[in-house]
């Protein structure tokens, strides 16, 4: 039993590993594709041994692979919050062993193993799914990022989005155990059968155990479909060719310390050392000045926005550049006014009976009269949003200080897209919110034909949590085939193409400037239009599958019982 309890661990343990090393950055994406298999057999080993062990069991013997492999990939948010980290790691790898744990007991309850292995893709794409649209939402360790280095892999993105990824990866892993699992099967019935032989009168013909065909072409399903999408893949990539709609940026990265300059530093230090590396790159005509989330740390109120040194400062570029559309990343706060509806995020005002909203907002300053304003509405869990209803509304006081506006933040409803002078439709997504597909596709639906991400990586260090964020972004270019401006505080800084490429990456912790030529778009993707339909249409499979497991078992236990 201390044997098989170590295999146990070990699977679990390898499975982690292998799903570490086939994570972006630096890893390679084709290891996903066998990642699963070490917990699938650990899966085996429990449910074929269900006496000795518990209905928890597998539980808790994946728990080990899966906080190794949230360890190993995102131990950086240490760099900003440690007990962030510790929470990020430690509850994701439970959500995962519990979506494990649910896909083993539906697979005992139904006797089955294809609806098992059903099950096991439908619970992962609702786990992945519901990750993208709680309150305590972290997508970041969705399969289908997997490929975010390997771009050229998953052109077909636009058709599935992400979670055509993280199908792809577990179908194939289930289809190569199932391939591993019946050769082993099949070596252990010849050996078997030599065994018998031998023992057997000689006047008995021997009787020959062929090989099953089945288990001889079993392994061709598992070969077409690693390689046919990406064969059809590279196909896109090249046939794909952008319409010519030019929109000349200037992507700045002003490389402000969020540590120790960025809440610090007065508005004119701001405003003048963006401008000092974007000055000599802009000229008439430049369409977009592109620059950071959080570089203006004034505290603006948006009821008399005009009145900030701030925005003022900014004003001052419009003059010299009146064609010139800026985009600029600020916290600002609301009061509500008597009668509007006040949002469970408001806070009331200590001296009097009045309430007011605090954002990370993104800025469109134009010479248009007034200013546009985006809230940013995927929240950062544990910075930016807590529970905060009702009885949950004693959280807030946890919430991490990183700087600035601390604690739940108000939100959009809607994605906005600004109104531009001579220039096409222009949204901006502000830091978290690019790695959340259908969310970044809104914007698009909602008429932006150019795409930018607006960010502060800085926070991270130089470790793998700016470059996965970075990567991240090339699936989104190509799920909306939106050309997209990245401006990064710090970290990195690029234009990316409709085809999912970069261009002129900056390097971290340096002051940089790009100027950009990119392409407008006003056609719009299968995805874009329909958004995370996989996940749905599988959450509402894994759900029937769910409720099915149970009428089974209750069925079979009252037959027992009769």
């Amino acid at each position: 039993m201390k044997y098989l309890k170590l295999q146990l661990i070990l699977l679990s343990l390898a499975s982690g590993l292998i799903l570490s090393l086939a994570w972006p950055e630096r890893g390679f994406p084709a290891l996903l594709f066998f990642a699963f298999v070490p917990l699938l057999r650990m899966e085996e080993l429990i449910s074929s041994n269900r006496e000795r062990f518990n209905r928890f069991s597998v539980f808790f013997y994946s728990y080990p692979g899966f906080l190794l492999w949230n360890g190993l990939t995102t131990w950086w948010i240490v760099n900003s919050t440690g007990e962030g980290a510790i929470m990020a790691v430690v509850l994701n790898a439970m959500f995962m062993s519990i979506v494990f744990a649910f896909f083993s007991g539906t697979k005992r309850r139904l006797d089955s193993r294809p609806a098992g292995y059903l099950a096991l893709i439908c619970y992962w794409v609702m786990f992945e799914y519901l990750h993208l649209n709680w309150d305590l939402n972290w997508p970041w360790l969705n399969l289908g990022n997997g490929f975010s280095s390997y771009h050229h892999w998953v052109q077909w993105y636009e058709y599935t989005g992400a979670f055509g990824g993280t199908v792809w990866v577990l179908v194939v892993n289930v289809l190569i155990f199932t391939l591993i699992r019946s050769r082993i099967t099949d070596k252990a019935l010849r050996a078997d059968n030599d065994a018998s032989r031998r023992s057997w009168i000689s006047s008995y013909p021997p009787i020959q155990l062929s090989r099953n065909p089945a288990i001889q072409l079993s392994s061709y399903p598992a070969i077409l479909l690693i390689l046919l999408p990406i064969a059809f893949s590279y196909l896109r990539y090249y046939s794909y060719h952008e319409k010519s709609n030019p929109v000349h940026a200037v992507i700045v990265q002003p490389n402000i310390d969020p540590y120790s300059e960025q809440y610090s530093l007065p508005p004119i230090q701001v405003v003048g050392r963006i401008m000092n590396l974007a000055n000599p790159s802009i000229d008439s005509s430049t369409n977009l000045l592109v620059t950071p989330e959080s570089a203006l740390q004034q505290e603006m109120w948006e009821n008399q926005i005009e009145t900030f040194e701030s925005v003022l400062l900014v004003r001052q570029i419009i003059t010299k550049y009146p064609n010139l559309n800026i985009i600029v990343g600020g916290s600002t706060y609301y009061a509500f006014k008597p009668g509007e509806k006040i949002p469970h995020t408001a806070r009331k005002f200590t001296q009097e009976n009045a309430w007011y909203n605090r954002y990370n907002a993104a800025i469109m300053v134009s010479r248009y009269p007034a200013l546009q304003f985006y809230h940013k509405s995927k929240l950062t869990p544990g910075v930016e949003v807590l529970p905060s209803y009702g009885p949950f509304r004693w959280l807030e006081k946890y919430a991490i200080d990183l700087g600035g506006i601390v604690g739940s933040l108000g939100t959009d409803s809607v994605r906005k897209v600004y109104k531009t002078i001579n220039m096409p439709p222009v949204a901006a997504c502000i830091c978290y919110e690019s790695i959340f597909g259908e969310f970044f596709a809104e914007f698009v639906r909602n008429g932006a034909q150019v795409m930018c991400i607006i960010t502060n990586d800085g926070w991270w260090g130089n470790t793998a949590g700016h470059r996965q964020h970075y990567a991240f972004a090339h699936l989104r270019a190509i799920e909306t085939r939106r050309s997209i401006l990245r401006s990064a505080n710090t970290g990195i800084s690029a234009w990316i193409d409709q085809r999912g490429d970069a261009h002129e990456q900056t390097n971290y912790w340096v002051p940089a400037v790009i100027k950009a030529t990119v392409n407008a778009n006003d056609k719009m993707t299968f995805y874009t239009l329909h958004g995370d339909y996989i996940a749905y249409w599988l959450s509402w499979l894994g759900g029937l599958l769910y409720v099915g497991s149970l009428v089974v078992w209750l069925t079979r236990k009252r037959i027992k019982q009769s």
